[in-house]
Formats: structure tokens, sequence, C-alpha cells
């Protein structure tokens, strides 16, 4: 079981770190938004296996105010880009 939990640790902070350096580098406006996209989804998988791994729900709220968020902006970005008017 650590050994899982390890490997799970290395392959979110190697991906958050990769996102991160979209976030930094990236050329557009639509690559950041994107990795911050990815950052938030790293960070509700991050949770989801915290939750896993201590047997509990108590994060579950968290989680899917989380989603929420990530849709939200998800779709607020599209119009935004898409340049329509409601």
């Amino acid at each position: 079981m650590t050994v899982a939990v390890v490997l799970v640790a290395i392959l979110l902070s190697a991906a958050a770190g990769l996102a991160l350096f979209r976030v930094v580098r990236g050329p557009a406006l639509l690559d950041r938004v994107v990795a911050v996209e990815v950052l938030l989804s790293i960070m509700i998988g991050a949770l989801g296996a915290e939750a896993a791994v201590n047997r509990h729900a108590t994060t579950l709220p968290i989680l899917i105010g989380l989603s929420m968020l990530g849709f939200v902006g998800s779709v607020t970005l599209v119009r935004f880009a898409a340049g329509e008017e409601a």
C-alpha cells in the first residue's frame, strides 16, 4: 500500500510540475488556461486519492465544489474565446 501511495504522489507531482511549466511558458492565453484546468484536475485527483487511502468521505463536498468550479470555468472560457454573446 505504501508503495502505491508513493508512486501516486510522484506521478501527481510530476504532472503538476509539467502543468506549471505550461502555465509559465504557455505561448497563448488558451494554453495557460488549459494548464490551469489540468492543475485543477490534478488537485481533484490528489484529494480523491487521499480520501481513498484514508477511507473517509469528508472531502466529498470539496471535490464536488472543485469539479463544479472547473466545469463553470471551462464553459466560461469557451464562451469568451468564441466571442458569443448571451
